[in-house]
């Protein structure tokens, strides 16, 4: 994305465009899979990890991002497709690779329906499942 559009992601998301959230969110849209923030500190040799923490932790109390726990004790962060406004409308199933170590999106298996007991309020949903994908199934 130019940043252009990027500036207008954000401020159709009512986020203040910083210099820092500008730099992480292009990094968060040229990644092809879910990233960590150690991921993200290497693209951005100018931005300190805690600077693109709080910005990372910014995007998920605002919904811009899926934060994945992967099982890895890092957690992964992916680019929200839904619409300014949305509830995670766009969940999906995560696949981690036990030989490769990618986190892939399943984008077309929707995190099943769960059924809790009266009284439990989901404020989120992590759903991946661990395997070999077909690149390491050789």
């Amino acid at each position: 994305m130019k940043s252009s559009e990027l500036t207008k992601y954000l401020e159709e998301r009512k986020i203040k465009p910083t210099a820092n959230r500008l730099l992480v969110l292009g990094a968060l849209t040229a990644a092809k899979a879910p990233v960590s923030l150690a991921d993200i500190e290497d693209c951005l040799d100018t931005v300190d990890k805690t600077s693109i923490f709080r910005v990372l932790e910014l995007f998920s109390d605002k919904d811009i991002v899926h934060v994945i726990d992967d099982g890895s004790r890092s957690l992964k962060y992916e680019l929200c497709h839904s619409a300014p406004g949305h509830s995670h409308d766009d969940q999906h199933v995560h696949f981690v690779c036990d030989r490769c170590h990618r986190v892939l999106c399943l984008d077309d298996i929707a995190v099943p329906a769960v059924a809790l007991p009266a009284g439990f309020e989901p404020h989120s949903v992590n759903y991946v499942i661990k395997g070999i994908c077909p690149d390491c199934s050789d």
